[in-house]
């Protein structure tokens, strides 16, 4: 058994060699269903090689990774997660705008990231932790 984390939720599945769930497990993790001509989501379908199929199971990491997404998981593989792709968290952050603070600049001056707006800005952050 594993726990998987995907942005749909927390599901727990019997696992095999890896992330290999049956197919109602990888439709309830991915939302992706498994059909002949491959994995589909709505209209979409993407192939997939016979070796990531295998008695109605599912390389569901391998599936993730072909669709250029990211994959992580435990040493133990008892807990994996299902990043979204770069895509995708382009396309949420699009069109967000930062929230306006006040900052000091080198010379002491209080400046306000609202004076800027309009203008390109290139904000840099760094954290110890």
């Amino acid at each position: 058994m594993a726990t998987i984390l995907t942005d749909r939720g927390e599901l727990t599945a019997a696992t095999d060699d890896g992330l290999w769930l049956d197919a109602a497990d990888a439709e309830r993790a991915t939302g992706w269903v498994l059909k002949p001509e491959g994995m589909c989501c709505d209209d979409l379908c993407v192939p997939l090689p016979a070796a990531m199929v295998a008695a109605g199971r599912v390389d569901v990491a391998g599936f993730w990774r072909r669709l250029g997404n990211p994959v992580v998981h435990d040493e133990a593989r008892q807990v994996w997660a299902l990043g979204a792709g770069a895509a995708a968290r382009r396309d949420a952050l699009a069109g967000d705008a930062a929230p306006d603070f006040a900052l000091p600049d080198f010379a002491g001056v209080t400046r306000r990231l609202s004076e800027l707006r309009g203008r390109k800005v290139f904000l840099s952050t760094w954290a110890s932790w």
